[in-house]
């Protein structure tokens, strides 16, 4: 709606109509466009705070007569809309406007006047959703003010009993932010100190470092009212202007000439320095305050429109694109499902490290597993004299029953099967939680396919521990089976060993040495015990060689063939399985399916396209301070 000012418009030509207009000047305009085209963009729905002049009073301070004095202009009447909702006074320079030009805008859209009743409802209450007021004038500079409803304590008929409760929260979210100044309104009339505006702008400055105390109905009370802004007893930090508003039918132009003459004449007003009276005090005092807080505030806003925009952007690269057809939805699925390699996207959590993580499981697993032959005994040879007693035959005195190997190595491989067992359950343990979390996280736009993914995941599982749990029982059947081996070490370990047989058989069979040896292979031993079985001993010499020798070719193939079973299992699962399982799962023979079952969340779509919205504007917000900090640097002003 557009409304004609007929108060203003005969002297719309006058610039001196407009007190702002009249201290405004060229070196601080840059900043205050700026930020006006900051927030035109919206960008404070976005958490990113502008410096703003925030207008409070208590009820009927004449908060809303201070606006129409700075602005030249009178403000729509009649359904409140200055006292129930928080207007937005937007002030813009139009050359060409004859007379002002009055629009209202409620969420982005042009309204008529009755629209203030829809937001704050048919009674005479309040609401937090605020109307803007476009005023295009000629010498009015890009200029934003926010004039907030007036604090009462005792509802009226038809305002709710929480009246106060409802104002001070609008309030106190209004100036709280340190970009915010306080234009804090106050009668003549009244003491300072019991001020309800004073007492909330303290809350939130405590040194009042951005609060400005405008002192109004000067006229009406004019006792004391110097002791009153000279001694501060409410710590205003910014000072005090003490001004008179416009009375009846004056214009605007009447209203500054006779409040010039009330602080040029009056016995007691005229005491007040000239430097806090006046509306053009006051809109000179407000331009220099803002401009110097906006200069301060533009690094601060350039950090965060950058963190926004990185934030929102990572955030839309993280949702999933919108799908089209059968064969789109199945690819995008597979991209979002399947994780392959080395679960590089959770750089700072090592648990999904995977690769390091089951590096770890078969390092454990090797040390768990016995470097020397488990079992020997307490009495050196004597396992290998027992069993070569039980397997002997008849053969030629110097053979070596290869029954007698087959006993022990059975004996020893069996003492350590269930060490590879423990391991692939530990490793597909780790893995199944692993890939459980990934794929949940990679599905969570999809939520109408996480229960088939975890379920799908479980049976996944479960068949790679029964296929590990398979190849378990052939890794120990064939060293069961079988002894053989094409690694030269075995015939290396057994000759370094077989290089002590002699000296072992002298301190068997002659009484005379000591039986204490050191022998390769095989440390410090005793061979005291041995000497009533020495036509044995030399056998046992060698078969506990051959088994020493061969137990280290045994340990090396349980280690390197788990290890490469379990590396190539957990590849498989990655790059194939899973997928393959998915698919049975969630497409069986419908591939229709897919299509219903990836429809994203209902909020995803909708989320996708506001962020897009906020990159845009983030973007352009960063160009506009990037211009202006360019400006500045420049010319090395504010």
């Amino acid at each position: 709606m557009v409304l004609r000012d007929p108060t203003a418009a005969a002297a719309a030509s006058d610039v001196t109509g407009s007190a702002i207009a009249a201290s405004y000047n060229d070196q601080i305009r840059p900043l205050l466009d700026a930020v006006d085209r900051l927030r035109h963009l919206k960008v404070t729905q976005e958490g990113i705070q502008l410096p703003t002049i925030v207008v409070v009073g208590d009820q009927s301070s004449g908060k809303s007569s201070v606006l129409e004095s700075l602005a030249g202009i009178s403000l729509p009447r009649g359904q409140g809309i200055c006292t129930r909702v928080p207007l937005v006074m937007r002030l813009q320079d139009d050359p060409s406007a004859d007379s002002p030009v009055l629009q209202l805008e409620y969420s982005n859209c042009r309204v008529v006047t009755t629209t203030e009743a829809n937001i704050a409802g048919s009674g005479k209450g309040i609401s937090d959703a605020p109307i803007t007021l476009v005023v295009r004038k000629r010498g009015v500079p890009d200029l934003t003010l926010v004039d907030l409803p007036g604090i009462t304590r005792v509802p009226v008929k038809g305002q709710p009993e929480d009246i106060y409760d409802q104002i001070a929260k609008i309030i106190k979210d209004y100036i709280s932010p340190k970009e915010s100044i306080i234009l804090n309104v106050l009668s003549a009339t009244v003491d300072f100190p019991t001020c309800q505006s004073i007492r909330m702008s303290q809350q939130v400055d405590r040194t009042g470092e951005r609060t400005l105390a405008v002192v109004t109905k000067v006229d009406k009370s004019p006792e004391g009212l110097l002791e009153k802004v000279t001694m501060d007893d409410v710590n205003i930090g910014l000072g005090y202007v003490c001004v008179r508003n416009r009375i009846g039918d004056e214009t605007y132009d009447q209203a500054r000439v006779e409040e010039e003459k009330l602080f040029k004449y009056h016995p007691l007003l005229s005491k007040i320095e000239k430097s806090m009276v006046g509306i053009p005090v006051l809109a000179q005092r407000l331009m220099q305050i803002q401009a110097t807080i906006i200069a301060k505030c533009l690094p601060d806003i350039v950090k965060q429109i950058n963190d926004r925009l990185s934030r929102s952007s990572t955030e839309l690269n993280q949702i999933p694109p919108d799908l089209v057809g059968v064969a789109d939805a199945v690819r995008e699925f597979i991209r979002i499902i399947l994780v392959r390699g080395e679960f590089d996207e959770f750089p700072d959590d090592f648990h999904f490290h995977g690769t390091a993580r089951i590096a770890e499981m078969l390092n454990a697993y090797a040390k768990k597993l016995p470097v020397e032959v488990p079992g020997r005994g307490n009495l050196f040879l004597m396992e290998e004299v027992r069993v070569l007693e039980e397997t002997k035959g008849v053969n030629l005195p110097n053979f070596l029953p290869r029954s007698a190997f087959q006993v022990l190595r059975k004996e020893k491989v069996e003492t350590v099967m269930q060490i590879p067992h423990d391991l692939v359950n530990e490793v597909w343990e780790y893995v199944e939680d692993l890939v459980s979390k990934v794929v949940l996280q990679h599905a969570d736009n999809f939520p109408q396919v996480q229960s088939s993914c975890r379920r799908a995941v479980q049976m996944l599982m479960e068949k790679a521990r029964a296929r590990s749990a398979q190849h378990i029982e052939e890794l120990i059947e064939m060293e069961l089976v079988a002894d053989f081996t094409a690694n030269p070490e075995y015939m290396k370990t057994w000759y370094e060993i077989m290089e002590g047989h002699e000296k072992f058989m002298e301190a068997v069979v002659d009484t005379s040495k000591p039986t204490l040896l050191n022998l390769v292979g095989f440390g410090e031993v005793d061979v005291s015990h041995l000497r009533v079985n020495s036509e044995l001993a030399g056998q046992a010499f060698d078969l506990s060689a051959r088994l020493t020798a061969y137990w280290k070719i045994i340990v090396l193939r349980l280690i390197d063939g788990l290890a490469l079973h379990v590396l190539r299992g957990v590849k498989r699962l990655v790059e194939s399985d899973l997928e393959r399982e998915l698919s049975d799962e969630l497409l069986g023979n419908k591939l229709a399916r897919v299509e219903r079952m990836l429809m994203p969340s209902p909020g995803t779509g909708t989320k996708r396209e506001r962020l897009k919205k906020i990159i845009v504007l983030l973007r352009q917000s960063k160009e506009v301070v990037a211009n202006i900090m360019d400006r500045i640097s420049a010319s090395g002003e504010i």
